[in-house]
């Protein structure tokens, strides 16, 4: 009956004209707007990358990243792409399992803990320092320096003396990975898929034990390198979260040194985080592949116009130092007129840019959730993307996200918040155990 009574009062009301309720729609962000939105929040959070590979003769007084060397990481660098978190990485490769081979690894490490050192404390204090804790890399990235931090690539170093963990974790080592690509006496390595080799059919009884003294000095397990069978036993004996220093997702591109589905539901069960790596071949090994081709075949055309010998990787390296800057000279007027005809190959086989590297964080995210994922690019080491190329192209990765639709405390937690959160649980881990002693 209301609604009878309604209807024929409103029968005889004059007709008005129509005025909508409902509000006003947003017009549309800008392209610029979407830029500026995504700057702030770039400004705003804390950029931390897990994976940076040094060499110690660039950080000496003479040579150093104070200044902007060639290489994709430097304070400049940084500085100008708002990449605020270093983790410089104290790599060996992996190399005889003797006593010999253990001294030469230990010393190389000792070199390059010495040399992040030497950036932090002597060559350029006043722009970039050491942290230990993430309570340390907010406190110095909240004044307006650059933060370093220091993670062990290979457990090679380690040796036989189990003493030298807690040696590394006092020299500032926050994570380590207890293999490279090789077998080492920790752990076997992904690299063992290849031929269907294991030295340990997982962990070694060292490596164990390895593992438990981390957990105890509160350096983080980095799963990066090893093979599956050692991850997950790792995930069965560790009393702290892991993480995955530089690794991507292999479903969407089939490498062992990617994380298969199992694995990765199971770091995220352990509380864990996986550092999505910016590493052409990680990433997309048939873009790459593609790209690479159709840049030979343009650099091999532009030599023969030029009338200039192309040689092998291999024959470089075998060259003495003064064989090596002739060649280098020769080959630059090629790689010149290469760089300029980009355009050409990128139209037939484009590369592997920050979009596809995004790609895998969207899979893990979606798969592990917005709390086990984070960042790395491998720089120096074979890593970067177009687009994310060096440390100074950093923001383009917020960039992307923003893009994506992704929240700024989910671009904070990809970019650092879910790394400190498991070196803090790591840390807590550690305090427990050594309370307990």
């Amino acid at each position: 009956m209301k609604n009878l009574l309604r209807l024929a009062t409103l029968a005889w009301l004059p007709l008005l004209p129509l005025v909508s309720c409902a509000p006003a729609e947003e017009s549309p962000e800008s392209e610029s707007e979407l830029v500026a939105r995504a700057q702030a929040i770039h400004d705003r959070v804390i950029t931390a990358d897990t994976h940076d590979d040094i060499n110690a003769a660039n950080f000496t007084v003479e040579r150093n990243y104070a200044t902007d060397l060639p290489t994709q990481v430097t304070l400049p660098k940084m500085e100008e792409g708002g990449l605020d978190v270093a983790w410089f990485v104290v790599y060996t490769g992996q190399g005889e399992l003797t006593e010999e081979g253990f001294a030469n690894a230990y010393d190389q490490a000792i070199a390059k803990f010495d040399a992040i050192h030497r950036l932090t404390e002597e060559i350029a204090p006043e722009r970039i320092e050491l942290a230990l804790t993430s309570e340390d890399a907010r406190r110095i990235a909240g004044q307006g320096k650059l933060v370093a931090m220091i993670g062990v690539e290979n457990g090679y170093s380690v040796g036989t003396d189990l003493s030298r963990v807690k040696e590394f974790a006092d020299r500032g080592a926050r994570y380590m990975s207890l293999a490279h690509n090789g077998h080492s006496q920790l752990s076997d390595s992904n690299t063992g898929e290849g031929e269907g080799v294991w030295l340990h059919g997982g962990l070694s009884e060292l490596g164990r034990l390895v593992l438990a003294e981390m957990n105890r000095w509160g350096i983080m397990i980095d799963v990066s390198h090893p093979s599956k069978d050692a991850i997950m036993e790792m995930l069965l004996l560790t009393r702290a979260p892991v993480m995955a220093s530089h690794s991507s997702a292999r479903a969407l591109n089939d490498h062992s040194r990617n994380l298969d589905d199992e694995q990765l539901r199971a770091i995220a069960a352990n509380g864990g985080v996986v550092q999505t790596v910016a590493f052409r071949s990680y990433v997309n090994q048939e873009k790459n592949a593609a790209h690479q081709e159709a840049l030979q075949t343009l650099r091999e055309e532009v030599a023969a116009e030029l009338e200039v010998e192309l040689l092998g990787r291999r024959a470089v390296f075998q060259m003495d130092e003064a064989e090596r800057e002739a060649y280098q000279e020769a080959v630059a007027p090629v790689e010149a007129a290469v760089e300029a005809r980009m355009d050409e190959v990128n139209a037939v086989a484009p590369p592997v840019d920050v979009a596809d590297f995004v790609d895998h964080i969207d899979y893990l995210v979606g798969l592990m959730g917005i709390d086990h994922v984070g960042i790395s690019s491998d720089f120096d080491g074979g890593g970067g993307v177009t687009g994310w190329e060096d440390a100074s192209e950093t923001f383009n990765v917020t960039l992307e996200l923003v893009r994506r639709g992704y929240t700024e405390e989910e671009i904070s937690k990809l970019w650092s918040g879910n790394l400190f959160r498991v070196l803090d649980e790591v840390q807590a881990v550690a305090a427990e155990m050594q309370a307990g002693d």
